[in-house]
C-alpha cells in the first residue's frame, strides 16, 4: 500500500529519537533521508529497503524540493511505504507541508511522527533554559533568512522583545543579525552558538551581541548551528556550578 511517513530524526544524537520513529523506520520499504540525519539510524531499516540520500550538502549536487516530491510519489506508488527522514522535527523549517501536498495530491495517505527539534535540544544540551521565571517568559524560534535569502523581518521584531531568541540556519548572516540586535540596544546581550548539537562533533561558543561574530570566527563555527540570544545564556554557568556541587557530593 502506498504510504508516506514524515519522521523527525531528532537533533543528531541517535538516541534522541522516539520509539515510534524507530518502529516506523523498521517498517519502511523506502527511506529518503536528509543531510542532518545521523546515518546510524539507517541501521534500523529492514533488509531490502531502498535507502537514498536526498539531502543538501555544500559543494555537492542536491535535489530540488520538486524532485524530492516526485521521488516520494514515485517510490510510494512502486514500493509502498516511504519514510521521509528529516533532522530535528519535520514541521520546524522542514518543508513538510510541500511533501504532504504532493503525496495527498497523488492520493497517498500521510502520517507524521514528531521529532526533537535542535531549537530545543541544542540549548538544553548546554544547560541553557529557554525560559526562566522572573527573567524571560517566552521564546522565539525563527529562521535567519527567507526564501529569497534576505534576513527575515521577524528578526527585527524578535530583537525588540524580551524573549529568548533561537535562530536557525543563520551563520552566513550572523554579523548582520547581530547588528540588528545592537541597533535595539542589545549589544551586551548574551549569545550562544551551538554547532552540530548533541553529537561528538559539537562545538560551542558564548559571547555577547557585540563580540560573538569575532568569537565565532575564531572558533571556526559554521552551519549547522543554533544561535541563542538572551539573558538565559548566562544561566548555563549557574547550572554548571550546581552540577559541580552534585558531582562533588557524589564523590564523598
Amino acid at each position: 500500500m502506498a504510504y508516506l511517513s514524515l519522521v523527525g530524526a531528532g537533533p543528531g544524537d541517535p538516541e534522541l529519537i522516539t520509539l515510534k520513529a524507530i518502529n516506523v523506520i523498521r517498517q519502511a520499504d523506502v527511506i529518503l533521508y536528509d543531510a542532518l540525519v545521523n546515518e546510524t539510524l539507517l541501521s534500523y531499516a529492514k533488509p531490502g529497503a531502498v535507502v537514498r540520500f536526498v539531502g543538501k550538502r555544500y559543494g555537492c549536487h542536491s535535489l530540488s524540493q520538486q524532485e524530492i516530491n516526485h521521488l516520494i510519489v514515485e517510490y510510494a506508488q512502486s514500493h509502498g511505504h516511504v519514510v521521509r527522514l528529516k533532522g530535528g522535527d519535520s514541521f520546524v523549517f522542514g518543508r513538510a507541508t510541500e511533501e504532504i501536498a504532493a503525496a495527498r495530491g497523488a492520493g497517498i495517505p500521510v502520517q507524521v511522527v514528531p521529532g526533537i527539534s535542535s531549537a530545543l535540544a541544542a540549548p538544553a544540551g548546554q544547560m541553557i533554559p529557554l525560559t526562566s521565571r522572573g527573567m524571560t517568559e517566552s521564546f522565539w524560534v525563527t529562521t535567519g533568512t527567507t526564501l529569497t535569502g534576505e534576513i527575515s523581518a521577524d528578526i527585527q521584531l524578535a530583537a525588540q522583545s524580551t524573549a529568548t531568541v533561537i535562530i536557525l540556519m543563520a551563520m552566513s548572516k550572523l554579523e548582520a543579525i547581530m547588528d540588528i540586535f545592537a541597533g535595539y540596544g542589545k549589544s551586551s546581550m548574551p549569545v550562544a552558538i551551538i554547532q552540530n548539537s548533541t553529537t561528538d562533533k559539537e562545538k560551542f561558543v558564548t559571547g555577547t551581541v557585540k563580540d560573538i561574530v569575532f568569537k565565532a570566527q575564531h572558533a571556526g563555527m559554521s552551519n549547522p548551528a543554533v544561535i541563542v540570544v538572551g539573558k538565559v545564556v548566562d544561566l548555563r554557568d549557574m547550572a554548571g556550578t550546581v552540577q559541580q556541587l552534585i558531582d562533588r557530593n557524589e564523590e564523598r
